[in-house]
């Protein structure tokens, strides 16, 4: 009952250009909600019904939501909605797939008006809930300072976390977007002597300004940390030539 609920939007394509117009339809259904993030869309032939169209154009119609990144196949299992940040950032990566270092500084300027103002309002907003969490994703970095990868995981939820705690839904979607296209640079980034260390000691900063309820002094150490690891900007320039 509730997957017929699901699909009711769902009606006939006007037969013009007809894997376009399945694939507009998709694309509709995808961003309107429809099936949510990680999600398992219908079978194909349910769809094929719904749409009143066949298998074959069905098919090409998926392959090209496969290529812009808003679904995934599954061998064996069927196919998936794809987060959000994943699919919106997919045009910038390839935006960026020939970028030049200055390309790479106006991305990491965009990171910092973004996270700058997002830690002035979770100073406003925070929660001991946020505080909390705020606190174990920093112990984890702590724990993790010679483990790259994992310091890094820690490091984005400790940002992520800092993103919900502002309250601000569209500046918290602009921060998953940045940062899924700058992962791999941070990666590079905290494999450098001494960084982790930094690195930390500068989140612990942030974090005592958003539990002193400081916006000022928690946009000033955010900045700062942002304008320190940008130094390491120009490690971006692997990301534009292996974005996978």
């Amino acid at each position: 009952m509730a997957r017929e609920t699901q699909t009711d939007s769902l009606t006939p394509v006007v037969r013009t250009t007809l894997t376009a117009d399945i694939s507009r339809k998709m694309v509709s259904q995808l961003i309107r909600g429809t099936w949510a993030e990680g999600e398992r869309i219908p079978a194909e032939r349910e769809l094929c019904q719904k749409l009143g169209v066949g298998r074959a154009s069905l098919r090409e119609a998926l392959k090209a939501l496969e290529i812009m990144g808003m679904i995934e196949t599954r061998l064996g299992d069927g196919t998936y909605v794809c987060k959000r940040s994943d699919f919106f950032s997919r045009p910038l990566l390839w935006a960026i797939a020939s970028s030049s270092e200055a390309d790479a500084r106006e991305l990491v300027e965009a990171r910092t008006l973004i996270e700058v103002e997002l830690a002035g309002l979770a100073a406003d907003h925070a929660t001991p809930e946020h505080l909390k969490e705020l606190g174990e994703q920093l112990d984890q970095m702590e724990k993790a300072k010679k483990n790259p990868e994992k310091f890094v995981q820690a490091d984005v939820n400790f940002h992520l976390v800092i993103g919900r705690a502002a309250s601000n839904s569209i500046l918290m979607n602009a921060l998953h977007l940045v940062r899924n296209l700058l992962q791999q640079w941070i990666l590079g980034a905290v494999a450098v002597k001494g960084v982790p260390e930094k690195a930390c000691a500068q989140h612990k900063r942030v974090l005592l300004a958003i539990k002193n309820k400081d916006a000022s002094a928690a946009r000033k150490e955010m900045r700062k940390h942002l304008h320190d690891m940008a130094a390491f900007a120009p490690e971006l320039q692997k990301l534009a030539e292996d974005p996978d």
